[in-house]
């Protein structure tokens, strides 16, 4: 199971250092080491991704991009024998991939693991970083 440290944990969430270290003092997260550097469960870090999402409002826009790019938490696998599910908490939003069982489980996505969506019209291609 991934672990992230505060900094990380802040990152992906949209939130300060500082913010994290008082969600872990007040128990609303829980530090899962008990030796060396401070770090989060990947799969609790993803929960409380989901618990505080919130869209923003954006108003009318001004461009739009052919592609976007989500870096965050994926919340959820489910998996058959052919296609998995993969939902994923990127800031406020939850993006949705289906993608072949095979690449799942190549990919070794389970809640928790750090990822990115890459959107292109209605595909949605997950890609793991290289430095997890």
């Amino acid at each position: 199971m991934p672990h992230y440290r505060i900094a990380q944990a802040a990152s992906l969430l949209g939130v300060s250092d500082d913010t994290v270290r008082r969600w872990l003092d007040s128990g609303r997260l829980r530090v899962s080491s008990t030796s060396g550097p401070s770090t989060i469960d990947g799969a609790e870090l993803a929960a409380h991704a989901q618990e505080i999402a919130t869209a923003p409002e954006l108003g009318r826009p001004v461009a739009e991009s052919a592609r976007n790019r989500f870096t965050g938490l994926v919340t959820r696998v489910i998996k058959d024998s052919v296609m998995a599910q993969v939902d994923m908490q990127c800031g406020p939003f939850r993006v949705v991939s289906l993608m072949s069982a095979e690449a799942a489980t190549e990919l070794q996505l389970e809640p928790g693991v750090l990822a990115v969506a890459s959107v292109k019209s209605t595909h949605v291609v997950v890609e793991v970083p290289a430095d997890r």
